[in-house]
């Protein structure tokens, strides 16, 4: 739920000042949404950047709430960057828990397949330079 409904003055022949909310924002399937972890936990193993991503994420589950909210403030200066309808989902996302922990398992799994990948590799080359 985002903060501004709460504020909304519902009058009879005043219209709100604050714009209603998009639906489409809100509900997205699931697997939109998976593919949206999924993509993202990519990018954060590819970076090598999973063990600071995981203690960040695991230390601040209990403001998931809030960090959701800096994510929609921070909207319009992120539209320049970013497809705007991927961050605005993520903020979304990111507002319950098990979202959180669903990035985090999936971030960890894909760790683990990465390193798997280069531990086959490194013997590949060792086999290699025997021969």
């Amino acid at each position: 739920m985002r903060w501004w409904p709460l504020f909304r003055r519902e009058s009879a022949g005043t219209p709100s000042a604050v714009p209603e909310e998009d639906p489409s924002c809100e509900e997205g399937t699931v697997d939109e949404d998976q593919e949206l972890i999924n993509k993202l936990a990519g990018k954060i193993v590819r970076m090598r950047m999973t063990i600071p991503a995981i203690f960040f994420l695991e230390s601040s589950k209990p403001l998931a709430f809030l960090g959701s909210q800096l994510l929609i403030f921070f909207e319009p200066f992120v539209q320049t960057l970013f497809n705007i309808r991927q961050y605005q989902r993520f903020a979304v996302l990111m507002e319950h828990h098990e979202n959180w922990e669903r990035l985090i398992r999936k971030m960890e799994d894909l760790e683990a397949e990465y390193t798997e990948k280069e531990k086959k590799d490194k013997e590949e080359k060792k086999k290699k330079k025997k021969e």
